[in-house]
């Protein structure tokens, strides 16, 4: 058992049992072999099984579990038995266990900034985190636990030092690190909780890049806090991702007025982004208020519109099959597949699989399936095993699986599971691949910015 195999198969959840796995076997009854895999070197096995054998009051078998992974220096196995330290009351055990990891940054320091923070030691945390203040995630984690901590202008005259340096970069990335419009957001939560929302408004206002964290847009936000509707109404028929605009009809409809948030969605001005995503939402809206028929014509202008685009014809089907209305999701796709001579290629013929089985049943749109010419690649075949394998036909399910053994190993050993077939599944999720593989450091990944 080493970090770097450890940590492959954690990422890439291959030659191991993933977690989803884990919960299934647990909740078949099969212990003993969670049991077994975690003193095996299975990490997810022994995650949960430390966490079960905490659960029951029995923590040093708990950590005996871990003992052998935390050997390893593997960061990810450290913070597993950090926080069950914690969640017994043994919050001075965790924060010893992770003090040698927060020396490499990145999320080792986040989860230990944190962890100080929930016990009292929020200048500790605020101090050694001003120190990586050029780190995004730490930066974000910094404003995050420092409030109340009287800390807020010195945290802010190190955002304000990040924020001048925009007249250095043409883009976002043009240096490593905190980009201005990041520490610009920053600045502005701090001013938000300090009570001064118009000076965070205006800061928000500057951005000039980065105006999107996580689909959600903070300035559209803050303005709906602050039932600021007006100024809200205003950003969203700029704002071009359309993320104020949802945000406006979702503060619409929270308070009962429907047809004002169906009006914000129908305005979709030059975007052609949010003329998409509105025209989804807006669907979604119609449905959720009983007005499905509705909904499917919004869809259906805009299936027409963007011929071809599958996350459209996908929403379109998803709503014909929630409305009861498989037919006319076919007869769609049916004229789509007409326009084009005929030729559909399985990333569009699969969308009308579950179509085919509302009207049909499964035998015949399985049998569809298999007529296609992709019917029979490893890609194609989970979509018959899914609509076999909900028709309880998980037995069929199996055996089109075992097709492509390899390629579908986490579909078909959760089938073999709920078959009963446990070590079948063990051994098949359990292949190595072939590969060579980069070693990683123990101590840190590297973190995407959630964009």
């Amino acid at each position: 058992m080493d970090a770097t195999d450890l940590d492959r198969r954690a990422r890439t959840l291959s030659g191991c049992i993933p977690p989803l796995l884990v919960s299934r076997l647990l909740e078949l009854g099969h212990r003993e072999e969670v049991e077994a895999q975690a003193r095996q070197g299975e990490w997810f096995c022994a995650r949960e099984w430390a966490r079960l054998l905490g659960d029951e009051g029995r923590p040093a078998q708990a950590l005996e579990v871990l003992a052998p992974y935390v050997a390893t220096g593997w960061w990810l196995a450290a913070r597993a038995q950090a926080e069950l330290l914690e969640s017994w009351g043994r919050a001075e055990e965790a924060i010893e266990l992770a003090r040698p990891f927060a020396s490499t940054g990145g999320l080792p320091l986040e989860f230990f900034a944190h962890l100080l923070a929930r016990h009292g030691r929020k200048d500790e945390a605020v101090t050694r985190l001003s120190s990586g203040i050029e780190d995004w995630l730490l930066a974000t984690v910094l404003v995050e636990i420092a409030e109340g901590a009287d800390r807020d202008e010195d945290i802010a005259a190190l955002l304000a030092a990040r924020i001048s340096a925009r007249h250095q970069c043409d883009s976002p990335w043009s240096s490593r690190g905190l980009d201005p419009d990041t520490a610009i957001g920053l600045l502005a939560m701090i001013r938000e909780r300090q009570g001064r929302v118009d000076d965070a408004v205006a800061l928000l206002h500057t951005r000039q890049h980065i105006t999107s964290v996580n689909d959600h847009d903070q300035l559209a936000d803050l303005l709906a806090r602050h039932d600021r509707i007006e100024e809200l109404r205003a950003y969203a028929e700029t704002e071009y991702l359309g993320l104020a605009a949802r945000r406006l009809a979702e503060v619409l409809e929270g308070r009962g007025d429907v047809e004002g948030a169906i009006a914000v969605y129908r305005q979709s001005g030059d975007s052609s982004v949010r003329e998409w995503h509105g025209a989804v939402q807006l669907a979604q809206l119609l449905a959720r208020h009983g007005r499905g028929d509705e909904a499917i014509d919004v869809m259906r202008v805009e299936a027409d519109a963007h011929n071809g685009e599958d996350w459209i014809l996908h929403t379109l089907a998803d709503l014909c099959l929630s409305q009861g209305r498989p037919e006319d999701g076919l007869a769609h796709l049916d004229a789509l597949a007409a326009a084009r001579g005929g030729v559909e290629g399985w990333d569009l013929f699969w969308i009308r699989l579950p179509l085919i089985a509302a009207r049909d049943g499964v035998d015949v749109a399985i049998a569809q399936a298999r007529s296609h010419p992709e019917g029979s690649t490893w890609y194609a075949v989970p979509r018959s095993a899914e609509l076999l394998a909900g028709a309880g036909r998980t037995e069929e399910a199996v055996a089109v699986l075992e097709q492509h053994p390899t390629a579908n190993s986490h579909d078909l050993a959760g089938h073999l599971i709920d078959l009963g077939r446990v070590k079948d599944a063990v051994v098949l999720l359990q292949q190595r691949a072939s590969e060579q593989v980069a070693p990683v450091k123990t101590g840190s990944l590297v973190s995407d910015r959630p964009f």
